[in-house]
């Protein structure tokens, strides 16, 4: 079972079916962009049958200091909410609001659990201030002053904070216990992961990198040149998920606040062993056909309208397909088609590749204005990743 605290014991890559070389090779690649100044620190982490196989800090960081990890937070989410629908509180095909009267208004009463799991709600921008909207009410009532953007269920778009403000609530109403409770018992202390939390209270923030700002954006020139659209601004393709938001992160009170689908923090090697959980299940911790629907059933395909391919979504996580289209998913182009993950803001990734039971992460706290080049970094890394099976 996965387990870590400081001294978390590390075994021999051979024990496990890791090739050194290519894991020299990996660690090697991660101190490109530290070596350059392009990023403060790193901080990537191997595991592979149930055991940690590498955890590497590399940059102005402590060896087991930890990191914001932004979107790699909705694995830990929708993998406590996975336990509800298993265990028959909630359907897929039930309505939001038959569970959360209040959401019901401007026509969201129409919603599915599965639409949003599947980023497929309707309302991908509706906005949670996070200084001012810190109570259970305050979210209530935001969440009754939202309005859809396009008719649930006829596409996909991400949403990256709203969706998982909607689950949390889901799991304190069909469990009766706070979101971030149930997280910790139901998830995280029977997997015996100390160091990966969600709200972390201030007076245990001490150990926590600060995200910083580095380089300069991308031109309009270069961005139509990816993405053949002109006119393009990198405001446009953030849209919520700008610096100034991320930077928030650095506040004390928005780390402790909990939130459920980007305010996550850890240690690379807890969410590498997150995802061994999740290839082993170990104690039988997830109902198998609720995990199986989680991590290797396709269940979303509309496309995605920045990268011009199928979204691909599990329940709550993305499989990385094939060809190019895992490239531009985020996982490089050497994993196995049945992986899933998800990503995170910065140019974060954990993943796990069914097929050479490797599971991988990899953390910064270096915001790279230059989204173009944070992308080709985090599929260049996971390329190597997936290379690693001897």
């Amino acid at each position: 079972m996965p387990h870590t605290d400081d001294k978390t014991p590390m075994v021999d890559p051979r024990q496990v079916g890791i090739d050194p070389e290519a894991l020299a090779a990996l660690i090697d690649r991660a101190h490109r962009e530290i070596d350059q100044g392009i990023l403060p620190s790193c901080q990537l982490a191997v595991a592979a049958g149930d055991q940690l196989v590498a955890h590497e800090t590399i940059g102005a960081a402590e060896p087991d200091s930890r990191y914001v990890i932004f979107s790699c937070t909705k694995a830990l989410t929708v993998g406590a909410f996975w336990l509800l629908l298993a265990e028959g509180a909630v359907t897929l095909d039930q309505t939001v609001a038959d569970v959360i009267p209040e959401f019901a208004s401007h026509g969201k009463d129409v919603v599915t659990v599965r639409q949003l799991l599947l980023h497929e709600s309707g309302f991908p921008h509706a906005p949670i201030n996070l200084v001012t909207d810190t109570t259970r009410q305050d979210r209530l009532d935001r969440f009754a002053s939202w309005r859809l953007n396009w008719e649930p269920g006829t596409r996909f778009e991400y949403h990256a904070t709203s969706a998982h403000w909607v689950m949390a609530e889901l799991i304190e109403r069909l469990s009766g216990t706070d979101y971030l409770e149930f997280i910790r018992q139901r998830i995280l202390v029977p997997l015996g992961l100390r160091r990966l939390q969600l709200g972390v209270p201030i007076d245990e923030q001490g150990d926590i990198n600060d995200l910083e700002s580095r380089g300069e954006p991308p031109t309009s020139a270069e961005l139509e040149a990816v993405f053949g659209v002109a006119g393009l601004t990198l405001e446009g393709l953030q849209g919520e998920v700008t610096d100034a938001a991320l930077l928030s992160f650095n506040r004390p009170d928005i780390r402790a606040l909990g939130v459920p689908g980007g305010g996550g923090v850890s240690t690379a090697a807890d969410l590498a062993l997150y995802y061994q959980a999740l290839l082993h299940n170990p104690g039988g911790l997830w109902d198998s056909a609720t995990l199986r629907s989680g991590t290797a059933e396709v269940h979303g395909e509309h496309p995605d309208p920045l990268m011009g391919v199928s979204s691909n979504r599990a329940l709550g996580l993305v499989i990385a397909g094939e060809g190019r289209d895992m490239t531009l998913r985020g996982f490089g182009h050497t994993v196995s088609p049945a992986t899933f993950g998800h990503a995170g803001a910065g140019g974060q990734i954990a993943f796990a590749d069914p097929d050479s039971d490797v599971s991988f992460c990899y953390l910064t706290n270096g915001l790279d204005a230059d989204v173009l080049r944070q992308h080709r970094r985090t599929s260049s890394i996971a390329s190597y990743a997936g290379r690693l099976a001897g």
